[in-house]
């Protein structure tokens, strides 16, 4: 059974595949999830696939909406114990993860920018990690990383994002984006869908649905994910954004939400009885 589309959304997805990767700097990139907090559950499924472990470190400075979503995901269905590491001035508690991590930790997971809008320490938060033979998720904001190194820079195993900001309209809470990027040798374990590139018998390029199991389309309880679609339109508009920015253009919508954020907070400051919660860097 191999499922099939259009050549010209497959070729867009292509597209959108690539320009994340790039993004990112990641080897892989999935042809999207349904939103941030789905993708960062699935990146937690594919961590105990990879590992086995039972024990998932959650950093008290992500979203706690996506640590919902992961605890519904995860918690009943695969048995794995979320442990929150407590946050230090609005950003991890290097002190606390070193305390806690263990050879029998499945993966760490921080946000960054986060939930407070801090810049993590991720360079330090990969060595823990790393050192502990655990897989290093990190959740990002795609504009930041106009300006931030991308987590493919730190070493990061999946990083995972929301892509509504790409382009996307909000309309009363939705449509999102969940991006989804990996290293390489995650490859045939990732969920989702992922489009390669090919050439038919006469030679002619072509796009095709790749690297799929049977089980991903008509075994459930056998696939390697439950899910079997994907946001191809908003995904779609997500790679017509990237290119129209291009190189240049990201970095100066990025430097806006940083200039915009840090006037907001200094304007606010300003004001008696006003005071900054944390002293640490900050995005938006």
């Amino acid at each position: 059974y191999q499922a099939e589309a259009s050549q010209g959304m497959l070729q867009a997805t292509y597209e959108y595949q690539s320009l994340i990767c790039q993004l990112f700097q990641m080897d892989v990139c999935n042809a999207s999830l349904y939103d941030g907090a789905t993708a960062l559950a699935e990146a937690v499924i594919l961590a105990h696939k990879v590992n086995h472990r039972k024990k998932v470190l959650l950093v008290k400075s992500v979203h706690p909406e996506y640590g919902q979503v992961l605890t519904t995901y995860i918690k009943k269905t695969l048995g794995l114990s979320i442990i929150e590491i407590d946050c230090q001035n609005g950003v991890t508690d290097l002190a606390q993860l070193k305390e806690k991590i263990s050879n029998h930790t499945s993966c760490v997971i921080v946000q960054n920018p986060n939930f407070f809008g801090c810049l993590e320490e991720v360079n330090e938060i990969e060595e823990i990690t790393h050192q502990s033979g655990s897989i290093y998720i990190v959740s990002v904001d795609p504009i930041s990383l106009g300006l931030l190194i991308a987590p493919g820079e730190y070493n990061a195993d999946i990083a995972v994002g929301e892509g509504q900001v790409l382009g996307n309209e909000l309309n009363f809470g939705g449509p999102c984006l969940g991006i989804f990027t990996c290293k390489r040798e995650f490859l045939r374990k990732i969920p989702g869908r992922i489009v390669g590139e090919t050439t038919d018998k006469e030679g002619r390029r072509g796009f095709v649905l790749t690297l799929q199991t049977r089980e991903q389309h008509i075994r459930r309880e056998r696939a390697t994910s439950n899910i079997c679609t994907n946001q191809a339109l908003n995904a779609l508009r997500a790679a017509m954004y990237l290119s129209t920015l291009g190189e240049k253009g990201l970095p100066k919508v990025a430097n806006l939400c940083l200039q915009k954020s840090h006037y907001a907070a200094k304007r606010i400051h300003q004001i008696p009885g006003f005071e900054p919660t944390f002293t640490s860097p900050f995005f938006k």
